[in-house]
């Protein structure tokens, strides 16, 4: 809801497309800067410490944006502000909670052993659940409750996470991840060949999905007439499809390996992309943006499984924030081209990300070709 909703809220509220990309970036940019820290924060203080303090930070933030927004004229400056504010901070807790998850996650993958991909498919399938229902109940409240209705159900389920997250026992902090932090981070990045290619190829191809994702509010409201309930059923329906994704690809798996499954899902995340640059209707960009995030759910279970095999416990923290940083680095960017360049600009910029994104990603599978995929974790 806060990824999907709060970009369709600045559009509401200030009726800017260039805003609306500035928002985005501002959104983005405190989670890349999050991961600085947050690895380290996680490990120093443990996963359920740290998931349940920034669950309610962030209610508290949503709730004192709500309250304030309720009491200012609409368009007015300070309404600006607000809802901009609100991207930075919504967007910087949510990294402090979504690491958190991501450390415990691991630690079942790692328990699971060769069967750390089925754990990993489990996972995503319920962030993917959460995706589905979230850009569409974000945009329906927004358009029929107004931001008060959208604010104050987002500020309900973080306040829901934390009181789910005080049943979670904490883990042990970990000395080494304390003392190195992202430096450790990437000594580790550096020392896994197959998991620093993979990482390279997904940050081009995020190149991709940020343009889009930040592109298309402003392209189905601004230029196609169509609602914000409209926009956020875009990417539900691309949740639906990942989902589906996720099934199949760990049956794949099991049958004929990670690497050959994950370059299958790289081929139709790019061709997906490189068909949405040339798309001009809006049951195009719902049907073609499915295909994509079907094939970009594939590539996160390749890539959630390699991670938990590769990375040694006792750095595991330091390396997800630092594959996360860079896996995150086109989203503010991506935000900042979009609030740069004129509505009718947009679809240029779509087509050189696509096209980046297909180089990127048939280079990083060509090399992994080379490498092999292992079969179990790393104690």
């Amino acid at each position: 809801m806060a990824t999907y909703g709060i970009p369709l809220l600045v559009l509401a509220a200030t009726g800017s497309a260039a805003l609306t990309g500035l928002a985005f970036a501002l959104e983005w940019i405190p989670r890349v800067a999050a991961f600085t820290v947050v690895g380290t924060v996680v490990d120093r203080h443990g996963t359920a410490r740290v998931f349940r303090a920034a669950c309610l930070a962030r209610a508290l933030a949503v709730l004192a944006a709500a309250g304030v927004l309720a009491a200012l004229d609409a368009g007015s400056p300070a309404v600006t502000v607000t809802v901009m504010l609100l991207a930075a901070s919504t967007g910087l807790l949510t990294e402090f909670s979504h690491v958190a998850a991501e450390t415990i996650g691991g630690a079942a993958s790692r328990s699971a052993g060769a069967q750390a991909h089925r754990v990993q498919s489990v996972l995503l399938g319920i962030d993917q659940s959460a995706v589905l229902a979230g850009p569409l109940v974000a945009g329906l409240l927004l358009e029929h409750g107004g931001p008060t209705a959208m604010l104050g159900t987002l500020a309900a389920f973080s306040l829901l996470a934390a009181a789910l997250g005080s049943g979670e026992r904490n883990t042990p902090p970990s000395a080494t991840v304390a003392k190195g932090g992202l430096r450790t981070g990437w000594a580790t990045l550096r020392s896994l060949p197959a998991l620093a290619w993979l990482v390279g190829g997904l940050m081009v191809s995020n190149t991709a999905i940020a343009v889009l994702q930040a592109a298309m509010p402003v392209i189905v409201i601004t230029e196609l007439r169509y609602s914000s309930a409209d926009a956020g059923l875009i990417w539900s329906a691309a949740a639906v499809a990942s989902l589906l994704a996720i099934t199949a690809v760990r049956r794949a798996i099991d049958r004929w390996g990670l690497w050959p499954v994950g370059a299958a899902a790289a081929v139709l995340a790019a061709g997906a992309t490189l068909a949405v640059s040339q798309a001009d209707a809006y049951h195009s960009y719902l049907l073609l943006i499915a295909v994509l995030m079907a094939g970009e759910g594939g590539l996160t279970v390749v890539l959630r499984t390699l991670r938990s095999h590769l990375i040694p416990a006792d750095v595991f923290g330091s390396t997800l924030s630092l594959t996360i940083l860079l896996l995150l680095l086109p989203f503010p960017v991506a935000g900042l081209l979009v609030a740069a360049l004129p509505p009718s600009q947009l679809g240029h910029a779509v087509t050189a990300a696509a096209l980046l994104q297909a180089a990127g990603l048939a280079t990083a599978f060509i090399r992994l070709r080379t490498l092999p995929a292992p079969p179990t974790p790393v104690p």
